[in-house]
C-alpha cells in the first residue's frame, strides 16, 4: 500500500498517515466509515454542503495550553491597551486617517512614507513562512486572531455553561429558566466583548480618548459607528459562532500551508508505532501481554480538539497545531504510567527514522531554513537603519505653470515656484531655503520658512537671475532646505525657464 507524502500535489484536504513504514496497519475508524459510505454510493454521489455539527472542545491542562494562554495574554494587552498609551500631548499609536499622518510612538509618517510599510509587510510575510517552515501552523495555533478569540469566548463558555459534558446537556435539554439565564448572560458578555473589541480597533484610526467622548454623548460620526458595528459584529460571529469553519473554508493557509511543509517541519502528530494497536485496559494490565500499544483509545484528543479531527489519523489540513491534544494525551501518559510523548511536536523523517532529538533539530536547521533566517534578519537590519536614518523633513517643487518668467523692476528675469514643505517632526521648525545652479541666481522673496508640528505648508517662492547674458532654454537648478537648529538637509531640483 503507497501511502501520500507531503511532496504529493494533491496533499491537501487529506488524511496522511506518519508511517509510510506501517503499510499493513489496518485503517483507521474514520477511513473504514468513509469507505463503507462510499460504497453505500455507489463512489460517485457528490455532496457540495455538508452541514457542520458544533465542536465543544474539552478543556485542557498543559504546556502548549499554558503558551497559548500567554499568546492571548501578550497579544490583548498591546491590543486593548496601546490606544490608551500617550506619547507626549497625542496618542502614541495612531492612523489618522483624514489628517493622512501615522504617529508610531516618536515617529511621524506620511503617505510618501509607504515604503516603511511595505517592507515592514514584507518581513512578516517572510516571518510566516520562516515559522511555518520550522514549526508547522505556529501562527494559527497561537497567535491569529481568530484562534485568540476563539479561547477567550470559550473560556467565558465554558465559565458560564460548564466543561464539555455539561454545555452538551445543557444544548440537547429542554428550554428552562437555567438554560435562558446562562444563554442570555453568555450572549451578553459575548455581545460586551465583541462591541469593545470593535471601539479598540476603530481607536486605532480615531483619537481613542476623542472616539470614547463621541460615544458616551450620542455624537458618533457615521463612519466610525458603522466600523465599531462592523468589527464587532465580526467578532462576534467569528469568535462565537463560525470558529473552527473560519479556519477550515474561509482562511487561504490551510490550503496553501503543504508548499511550506516538507518531511522536517515540526508537526503535532501520532507515534502510531508506539501507540497501535488501540485498546482500553486497567492501568495494572501490561499492554506487550494484551497485544496493545499505547494508546488506550480514551478519545480525549479528539475531545479537546478545537477543530474537531482526530490526530490518530495522521497530518490534516485542518490540523492548526494548538498542541491540545499533545497536552490531554500526556495526562493520560502520565496515569497510565507510560512514557509522555505519545502525541507530540515531531518531524516526520524523526518520527518514521527514530532520529533523537538533537538529530532532529540538526535537520531542522537545513537549507531553506538558513535563507528564510539570512533573508529576514537583513531585511530587518535594512529597515530599522534606514527608519533611523529618516530625515523627518520633506518637500516637494512644482513650478508656477500659471505665472510665466517675467522682467522684474529691478532688471532680473524671475520664475515663481510653489514649495510644499512637510515637517515631520513634532515641534515647530524653521526652515533655511537656498537654491544655486545658475550663476547669479537668487531667492527674491523670504528664505525663512515657519512650519508648525507634524503639519504641511505651501509657500510661494520668487527666483531671479541677471536678465543680461541670460542664456534661452530651461536650466536645471537646485533647492536646498534645511532646517536652522539641526544638521540635515534635502534637496531637490527643478528647472528655469529663460523665455525667447
Amino acid at each position: 500500500m503507497q501511502h501520500p507524502s507531503l511532496d504529493d500535489p494533491g496533499y491537501v484536504g487529506k488524511v496522511i498517515p506518519i508511517h509510510p513504514l506501517n503499510g499493513d496497519q489496518p485503517a483507521s475508524t474514520a477511513s473504514n466509515a468513509q469507505a463503507q459510505e462510499e460504497n453505500n454510493t455507489g463512489g460517485s454521489s457528490e455532496f457540495l454542503y455538508k452541514a457542520a455539527e458544533k465542536i465543544y472542545p474539552r478543556s485542557v491542562q498543559g504546556l502548549f495550553t499554558s503558551l497559548r494562554w500567554l499568546a492571548v495574554l501578550l497579544t490583548q494587552c498591546v491590543f486593548y491597551g496601546l490606544p490608551w498609551l500617550e506619547w507626549g500631548q497625542r496618542q502614541a499609536v495612531l492612523f489618522d486617517l483624514g489628517a493622512r499622518r501615522f504617529y508610531l510612538f516618536g515617529i511621524v509618517l506620511y503617505p510618501q512614507d509607504f515604503i516603511y510599510l511595505t517592507g515592514l509587510l514584507i518581513i512578516c510575510a517572510l516571518s510566516l513562512f520562516l515559522f511555518t517552515a520550522v514549526a508547522g501552523r505556529l501562527w494559527c495555533g497561537f497567535a491569529c486572531p481568530q484562534t485568540v478569540y476563539s479561547e477567550i469566548f470559550i473560556w467565558i463558555e465554558r465559565r458560564i455553561e460548564g466543561d464539555r459534558s455539561a454545555r452538551m446537556r445543557l444544548d440537547q435539554g429542554p428550554l428552562s429558566v437555567e438554560k435562558l439565564f446562562k444563554k442570555t448572560l453568555k450572549q451578553a458578555l459575548w455581545i460586551s466583548l465583541a462591541a469593545w473589541t470593535g471601539f479598540t480597533f476603530v481607536g486605532y484610526f480615531t483619537p481613542i480618548h476623542k472616539l470614547g467622548a463621541e460615544l458616551v454623548s450620542y455624537q458618533l460620526g457615521p463612519w466610525e459607528l458603522f466600523w465599531v458595528c462592523f468589527y464587532a459584529f465580526a467578532t462576534y460571529g467569528n469568535a462565537g459562532y463560525m470558529r473552527e469553519q473560519v479556519c477550515l473554508y474561509m482562511c487561504p493557509y490551510a490550503r496553501f500551508q503543504s508548499a511550506m511543509f516538507d518531511h522536517d517541519t515540526l508537526i503535532v502528530s501520532y507515534d502510531s508505532l508506539r501507540g497501535e494497536a488501540r485498546g482500553g485496559r486497567s492501568r495494572h494490565d501490561d499492554p506487550k501481554t494484551l497485544g496493545l500499544g499505547a494508546c488506550v483509545d480514551c478519545t480525549l484528543c479528539v475531545q479537546v480538539c478545537p477543530t474537531g479531527i482526530d490526530i490518530r489519523d495522521g497530518l490534516q489540513y485542518e490540523c492548526i497545531g494548538c498542541g491540545a491534544c499533545a497536552d490531554v494525551c500526556d495526562t493520560v501518559m502520565d496515569k497510565m504510567g507510560y512514557a509522555k510523548g505519545l502525541v507530540r511536536y515531531v518531524t516526520q523523517n524523526a518520527l518514521v527514522n527514530g532520529l533523537t532529538r538533537a538529530k532532529m533539530w540538526a535537520r531542522i536547521l537545513r537549507p531553506r531554513v538558513l535563507i528564510y533566517s539570512g533573508l529576514l534578519v537583513t531585511l530587518i537590519s535594512f529597515w530599522v537603519i534606514s527608519l533611523s536614518m529618516r530625515v523627518p523633513l520633506k518637500f516637494d517643487i512644482v513650478r508656477d505653470r500659471g505665472s510665466l518668467a517675467r522682467i522684474t523692476e529691478h532688471g532680473t528675469l524671475e520664475n515663481v515656484y510653489r514649495i510644499q514643505i512637510m515637517n515631520a517632526t513634532e515641534q515647530e521648525q524653521t526652515y533655511q531655503l537656498t537654491v544655486s545652479g545658475i550663476d547669479g541666481i537668487y531667492i527674491h522673496s523670504s528664505t525663512t520658512l515657519k512650519v508648525h508640528a507634524t503639519q504641511s505648508s505651501w509657500v510661494p517662492v520668487q527666483v531671479d537671475i541677471p536678465y543680461v547674458g541670460s542664456t534661452v532654454g530651461s536650466h536645471k537648478i537646485k533647492f536646498e532646505l534645511s532646517p536652522i537648529n539641526a544638521n540635515y538637509k534635502v534637496t531637490e531640483g527643478s528647472v528655469f525657464i529663460v523665455p525667447h
